[in-house]
């Protein structure tokens, strides 16, 4: 039997089917990630728990401290972020148990694939760009690391150097030349 601590039912079958969505989205879908990667996901996670879970109970607690808490806002906001941070660890955590450590010196430079670099030229313009393909959750464009998921990303997998993409992008189509593949 779970209490609910004065929120109303429905708030807190809402915070569990939440649980359970999130969950089963990410129980089946394998994330390969970097060794790097998988070194930041755990701190991030252990930096949620440890310091941020604390200071929202701690917000929490200041809050219901101050008297009523049916017109409490500063209560309801403390709630809303610890439920969003449980979300958030939730999420990492799932992320975290289908992380599959990418063995880096198996890669075959003869195709892009990821965690290989590729250089590309996009033949309207002739700009030349390099990306590293990365999982979802290292991408960082600043950093020339560009998702697997991205649509430039799905059109380059598979390909081998010289070849020509297209690529649907919300302007039209792209064509990008790939110009070398390395790690």
């Amino acid at each position: 039997m779970m209490k609910s601590f004065g929120l109303s039912r429905n708030f807190f079958l809402f915070k569990e089917l939440t649980k359970v969505i999130i969950y089963d989205n990410m129980s089946t879908q394998i994330i390969y990630v970097t060794e790097e990667g998988l070194l930041k996901l755990r701190a991030e996670v252990e930096q949620l728990k440890n310091v941020e879970r604390p200071a929202i109970s701690r917000q929490i607690a200041e809050a219901r401290d101050k008297g009523d808490l049916s017109e409490n806002a500063e209560y309801d906001a403390a709630k809303e972020a610890q439920g969003l941070l449980e979300m958030r660890i939730a999420k990492l955590e799932a992320t975290l148990s289908n992380a599959r450590v990418i063995d880096e010196s198996r890669i075959d430079l003869s195709q892009v694939q990821i965690m290989t670099r590729v250089k590309i030229r996009n033949m309207a313009n002739k700009a030349v760009m390099e990306y590293m393909l990365v999982a979802e959750s290292e991408a960082n464009l600043k950093e020339g690391k560009l998702a697997v998921g991205t649509p430039i990303a799905k059109a380059l997998m598979g390909k081998k150097k010289g070849e020509v993409v297209e690529v649907n992008v919300p302007s039209g189509i792209m064509k990008l030349e790939i110009l070398d593949i390395t790690k």
